[in-house]
């Protein structure tokens, strides 16, 4: 019944498993990809014709975690998954960046590619292993796809290469790096790096080219054995209508791409089309509305790639490594934590970060067991606005949860931890303007924003963004590009970093060809874009403030007994809520015993943290504490040493002689001061009157010790009174008829 074709290799000591022909038989192409317990279901179709008025690529590309795959059910009200997380949405656009390239420019066939975890495994990542499978369905399918994909994960763990690491080794790597390419190219870089140098993220990307080049072999093998023919496609060539077009406006073109405003600019590009429009849209002649707008961007990518390759003029006049001007200030909002406004050329970014409590952490449910926490999240937000547009204003998409993570990965590796930095932060940045790499104005904005809010960053980071211009052999980096330059030209290269290297890179290519010899040029190039942009920033502010914003809540750190937790909660959590409710602080005690209280009032934090003191108080032998007499019985009396401990003073430590009546010595409500001199068998502390003095409030134990000792009080007199005063007491009690027994049944005792 099934025509199973089964592929294996050993990859990084993992058995790496293609098998088609089972699951999925009436998609285009379906692969199952297993490497280690990690099982990716990838099923590719293709429509039978182009989507009409298409002048584009229609692909969708979407990764599916399902919580089956690690033995969960999903969480929340409706057990079902729903919308896609973060991870799977960054997952999708890591398997579409580098598969988009390699499909003809004049295909527009709707494509879908649905890779769906079926089983998970920790220590082998899925979205290298959905990747790969992708690359495998569209291999085997009727998609006209030009050249198979691999890809892999590299770490860096004690200055040493790992490949594919797991979960467990990310969390000891200064590096993490996902690299896609063809057997000759890279097409795709991500990464976070703990400030490595260009010359070690190099090495590294080459390393994981090297690496996946057997998982390319082992997919051409499959696709020979059992690939489809590929779908026709209308292939068509414009190139007469190019060059009657092209001596119609050409000049008309380049003179448009002088104007140096975006706005400007587009709209004459705009009038243009339109007077060419009038002239050579003919349907009936075979020109349609589809085929004229192609060929008015190949006229426009003539003119700017040729300017630039030839004089090594760009759009706006710059120099190939010229950087746009750039403004920079910081709090200017009055109420915020901290926030900047970063301006480059006509990108702008306006970063605001706000800092929390724990309570504000982000939980986060993946498939790993327990919940995660977050305590530093930046979010990313694009209007219409910023590019002049109208149109409507929805929930984060794609790019924008891209573009965000793009941003966090470059500040991560300076962001202090939770024991250097107890708050919660997040991280706002809306871009109001854009012409090309908003993202990389997110990072200085966001840097600057946290030193605002004095956030102890470890070092300033900036970023740019870098592109390509490449005919043949001929070639030009261009810095800090803008939109026109990004959309005409052949690569996207954003490089972020402190003075001291790389924290992220992120590349993709839009042409088969981009060797390491070019890759190091546009490293070297971007290093010293960034330095530039970084001298800009420090020049505003070089280090976090001092001191935090009045308006961040304040937030104080105690660590207790890990024992004394359950005192701190109390049954159902009924004492730290208490504890919240009349200080107004917000608390809350983590399993090693660390409390952190945050509020805006000092007084609050102050008043939580007495409550808890008094409620974690231990006394220890030799104190001296004040408090008062809480009750008093025959064979001593108790004293408050804190609003929640008392402690017994036995009557033997009332003085230095003998007390016959505590009431001789103390009496309730008194304020006294005693020593701690021991504890009893529940642990309850036993203390010393007698051993401090009253006045001074000094430990006198020695001096005790040095007097000979005073045997019986009748003798001596002392704190008691004298023989006939005591006596004289008695008498009145026994003149008023209070004897022994009727003063114990009015004192109660205890004994």
């Amino acid at each position: 019944m099934f025509n199973v074709v089964k592929k294996e290799i050993q990859w990084n000591g993992k058995l790496l498993s293609f098998e088609t022909g089972k699951i999925a038989r009436q998609a285009s192409g379906s692969v199952v990809v297993r490497y280690g317990d990690t099982t990716i279901l990838a099923a590719v179709t293709v429509a039978n014709k182009p989507v009409e008025g298409a002048d584009f690529l229609p692909l969708t590309v979407n990764y599916i975690e399902k919580s089956y795959a690690a033995g969960k059910i999903p969480g929340g009200f409706f057990k079902r998954e729903a919308k896609p997380s973060d991870v799977a949405t960054l997952t999708s656009r890591l398997i579409d960046r580098p598969i988009r390239p390699l499909f003809p420019s004049n295909f527009h066939n709707e494509v879908n590619v649905v890779c769906t975890l079926l089983s998970y495994d920790a220590s082998c990542n899925p979205d290298i292993v959905a990747l790969v499978a992708a690359s495998a369905a569209l291999a085997i399918s009727e998609a006209p796809f030009q050249e198979v994909v691999g890809g892999a994960r590299v770490g860096l763990i004690n200055n040493e290469f790992v490949l594919n690491p797991s979960n467990e080794e990310l969390v000891k790597s200064d590096l993490d790096l996902v690299v896609a390419g063809t057997h000759s190219s890279v097409l795709m870089v991500e990464s976070e790096a703990k400030q490595l140098s260009e010359e070690k993220m190099l090495e590294a990307v080459n390393f994981a080219h090297s690496s996946f080049q057997p998982v390319i072999e082992i997919i051409n093998q499959l696709k020979q054995e059992c690939g489809k023919a590929q779908i026709a496609y209308e292939q068509y060539d414009n190139s007469a209508l190019l060059k009657e077009i092209k001596g119609f406006a050409g000049d008309k073109v380049v003179s448009a791409y002088k104007i140096k405003s975006k706005q400007e600019r587009a709209a004459q590009l705009d009038k243009i089309y339109s007077e060419i429009s009038e002239k050579y849209l003919n349907e009936e002649a075979g020109v349609s509305e589809n085929k004229l707008k192609k060929v008015y961007k190949n006229l426009a990518q003539d003119v700017v790639r040729g300017d630039v390759l030839k004089n090594k003029t760009r759009i706006d006049g710059r120099k190939t490594d010229e950087v746009r001007q750039i403004e920079i200030e910081v709090g200017i909002l009055p109420q915020v934590h901290g926030c900047a406004l970063f301006t480059r050329g006509e990108t702008q970014s306006l970063a605001i970060a706000t800092l929390g409590s724990v309570k504000d952490r982000q939980l986060v449910e993946n498939l790993d067991p327990g919940m995660v926490e977050e305590s530093f999240m930046l979010h990313y937000n694009f209007p219409p606005y910023s590019v002049g547009e109208v149109g409507q204003l929805r929930a984060p998409g794609r790019r924008e949860i891209g573009h965000g993570k793009l941003a966090f990965r470059a500040i991560n590796p300076i962001f202090p931890t939770q024991e250097e930095f107890s708050y919660t932060t997040r991280i706002v940045s809306e871009i109001t303007e854009s012409n090309g790499s908003s993202s990389m104005a997110t990072v200085c904005a966001s840097s600057l924003a946290l030193m605002d809010a004095g956030v102890p960053i470890k070092a300033p980071v900036s970023g740019i963004a870098m592109g390509l211009i490449k005919e043949g052999n001929d070639y030009v980096v261009l810095s800090d590009i803008m939109g026109d330059e990004d959309h005409l030209g052949d690569m996207d290269f954003k490089v972020a970093g402190t003075k001291d290297g790389i924290t992220s890179l992120q590349m993709d290519i839009k042409i088969n060809g981009i060797t390491s010899a070019i890759m190091q040029e546009a490293l070297i190039q971007a290093k010293a874009g960034r330095m530039h942009i970084l001298d800009k920033m420090t020049a505003v502010m070089n280090s976090p403030r001092t001191d935090l914003n009045p308006n961040v809540p304040k937030v104080e750190v105690l660590n207790i007994d890990p024992k004394k937790i359950r005192e701190v909660i109390g049954s159902r959590g009924r004492v730290i809520k208490e504890i919240c409710s009349v200080s107004g602080a917000i608390v809350d005690v983590d399993d090693s015993g660390q409390v952190k209280i945050s509020s805006n009032s000092s007084d609050s934090i102050a008043k939580a943290l007495t409550m808890i003191n008094d409620i974690i108080f231990e006394p220890e032998i030799g104190d001296i504490y004040e408090g008062p007499v809480v009750k008093v019985i025959d064979a001593g009396a108790f004293i408050s040493i804190s609003n929640n401990r008392d402690g017994f003073v036995h009557i033997s430590e009332l003085a230095e002689y003998r007390v016959d009546f505590v009431e001789d010595v103390i009496n309730e409500g008194d304020i006294v001061k005693v020593k701690v001199i021991g504890f009893d068998k529940k642990g309850r502390p036993k203390l010393s009157y007698r051993c401090v003095d009253q006045v001074s409030g000094e430990d006198i134990s020695d001096q005790l010790a040095s007097k000979p000792q005073l045997v019986d009080e009748r003798e001596s007199g002392g704190r008691g009174g004298d023989k006939k005063d005591r006596g004289g007491s008695k008498d009145r009690d026994r003149r008023n008829g209070d004897d022994d027994k009727n003063r114990k049944k009015r004192r109660g005792f205890f004994g």
